[in-house]
């Protein structure tokens, strides 16, 4: 018979640290990036994604609009996918870069609350403890007047910028988590390629919408603004193919808590090169959501495993 290949341990993880810092670095580009609406840059991050799945519509065939039943649940991905991408570029370019990653990062929490009222998902009482994790981090990042007083320190440029980028990065991050409810309901019913086509149709096209409307349409001045332009199509289709060949190959609970790079990175990189330290509250933030994150992709992981010894007696 036939020799099975074995599989190289600790390949998924690593594919996952690759991801996390291929996303850091094209977050990094986005904030060198001077006179490029985010909008516009998420229209030119849906042209790299059409380019890349479309040969790959093609070879498997799976067609361009996918199963009848399951289109209104594609749209919707779709639409949720690409808002949650064009406010999380905006949030990048009007906050610092640690602040942003991590309330984006707080996603596992709001799935685990989504999937409860949409899909009928248990939620125990640890979820509840890990979402007010979640929120406490938010909160120690966002850094309301109300609550820490008219004076806030380690912000980029005025205070209402850092409350619009919190509020886009929020929104980003409950879009992201309605985006992973509706890829559960659908399941493995429609291929992943043609997932990824949604999405990047109808962000090109409701980026263009939005690009007429606020006329901001406009090509860089300077040749930097375009290859950072282009270096962020490359890289987060690469750190989406990393991350996907790591949810091939790997558990989704690992994976999940090897994603608290992205914080590390973003940390270093905001650090290094944009020379922005970041403040305790900050950190503080950073911590209760990274431990909430955490906690919620432990949980899962063990139910996981659990209800496949179960499965196997």
């Amino acid at each position: 018979g036939t020799k099975k290949k074995t599989a190289c341990p600790g390949l998924g993880l690593f594919y996952t640290v690759l991801s996390a810092f291929l996303f850091s670095v094209a977050s990094l580009f986005l904030k060198k990036i001077e006179d490029v609406h985010s909008v516009e840059v998420s229209a030119f991050r849906c042209v790299f994604q059409m380019a890349f799945v479309l040969p790959g519509l093609i070879y498997y065939k799976t067609g361009f609009l996918g199963p009848k039943g399951k289109r209104i649940f594609l749209f919707f991905r779709g639409l949720l996918g690409s808002s949650a991408m064009i406010l999380l570029y905006y949030a990048f370019q009007v906050m610092p870069l640690a602040d942003a990653t991590v309330i984006t990062f707080s996603s596992p929490v709001f799935t685990s609350l989504l999937a409860w009222i949409f899909l009928k998902e248990k939620y125990s009482v640890w979820d509840f403890v890990f979402t007010l994790f979640a929120i406490t981090g938010v909160i120690l990042i966002a850094r309301p007047p109300f609550l820490f007083g008219s004076r806030v320190s380690g912000i980029e440029g005025s205070y209402t910028d850092h409350l619009k980028g919190t509020i886009a990065a929020i929104a980003s991050t409950v879009s992201a988590a309605l985006t992973f409810v509706i890829l559960r309901k659908v399941g493995k019913s429609v291929h992943y390629f043609l997932s990824i086509w949604y999405y990047a149709v109808i962000g090109l096209i409701g980026c263009v919408i939005a690009l007429f409307v606020m006329n901001e349409w406009r090509l860089p001045y300077c040749g930097k603004d375009r290859v950072f332009l282009i270096l962020i199509g490359l890289l987060g289709l690469g750190g989406q193919i990393f991350l996907t060949k790591a949810l091939q190959i790997e558990k989704a609970g690992p994976v999940a808590i090897m994603k608290t790079m992205d914080v590390v990175f973003a940390f270093i990189l905001q650090i290094i090169f944009l020379n922005h330290l970041p403040t305790w509250w900050t950190v503080g933030g950073a911590l209760c959501v990274v431990a909430s994150s955490s906690g919620t992709a432990i949980r899962k992981w063990r139910q996981s495993l659990k209800k496949a010894k179960q499965n196997e007696i």
